[in-house]
């Protein structure tokens, strides 16, 4: 159902913490013209776990408004309480999203058989598409094969994002439940590998500084072009490794700002990039030509 390149947005606040809307509205923009293939709207890169359930709901609801139907919107809708998963799921509904993307519960550690019951119960309460997400990595929550296999049974369950990084892991997902449901990479330093495995894209971070590379890399990746692929990835390596320097999104959104798209701010807990991490990111922009780019 969805394909190529779908961008993590970010969601850029004034040094107060305060959403910044034309921010926003110049963040669809620069992505519609670059050709980014669908935008992944208040998920872990929008810094969803420190925005309340209102300000969750009016940001996906502003965000489908400004992408007016020119790309496909994904809501970050996923909670470590099914109850408020499913009611956020009902706001990306509402807001007119295209399709959900649920993380993992985080931190309450459930069982494969608690994790199954979480899914399927989203699933069944809110009649829209919807992707699971696995990161353990942040979460400390991995969603199995053998449970992704009993949720592809689940008609409205169409994809999964898969951030372990672990190819072995998508040619697993891909064996056992690749005719069900699509498999998404959610790490921009696999992401290459995993769709000439015969993932469907990515779900990307570095899509947020370098949008157009990625969307081409992705392309050529889904068409097979192996020599291509390679030859525009090799210029973002940097920064699909640079991006996560310290805690995502600290690090992305330090890069937009620098190059003049974002304010600087975030909420607490997280904080400024760190000074001795500014060198490498710039640099990573700069071998990325995305720098130069976006100033002039």
């Amino acid at each position: 159902m969805f394909h190529g390149s779908m961008v993590a947005l970010v969601t850029p606040m004034r040094e107060d913490g305060a959403v910044d809307q034309d921010s926003l509205e110049a963040l669809i923009e620069f992505h519609v013209a670059a050709g980014t293939d669908a935008i992944v709207a208040v998920g872990t890169t929008g810094e969803s776990a420190t925005l309340n359930e209102k300000e969750h709901c009016e940001l996906l609801r502003r965000i489908v408004g400004l992408v007016a139907g020119r790309m496909p919107v994904i809501a970050g809708t996923g909670a470590n309480s099914t109850q408020e998963a499913i009611d956020l799921t009902r706001c990306g509904l509402q807001a007119g999203a295209d399709a959900c993307l649920l993380v993992t519960p985080y931190y309450n550690k459930p069982t494969q058989e608690g994790l199954y019951r979480h899914y399927r119960a989203i699933a069944e309460a809110v009649p829209i598409p919807q992707i699971l997400y696995n990161v353990p990595g942040r979460t400390v929550c991995d969603l199995l094969p053998e449970t992704v296999q009993r949720l592809a049974s689940v008609s409205n369950i169409i994809g999964i994002k898969e951030a372990t990084g672990d190819l072995e892991r998508g040619r697993q997902i891909l064996d056992c439940c690749g005719d069900r449901l699509d498999l998404y990479s959610g790490d921009d330093a696999t992401a290459m590998e995993l769709i000439l495995l015969g993932a469907k894209g990515d779900i990307s971070v570095t899509a947020n500084v370098a949008p157009k590379a990625m969307h081409e890399m992705c392309a050529a990746a889904l068409a097979g072009d192996r020599a291509r692929a390679e030859q525009i990835d090799a210029p973002l390596r940097a920064l699909h490794r640079d991006l996560f320097i310290e805690s995502s999104p600290i690090p992305v959104k330090w890069a937009l700002h620098e190059m003049g798209l974002i304010p600087p701010g975030l909420r607490l807990p997280l904080t400024p990039l760190d000074e001795s991490c500014h060198a490498p990111v710039r640099d990573a922009l700069r071998q990325a030509g995305v720098l130069e780019t976006a100033s002039a």
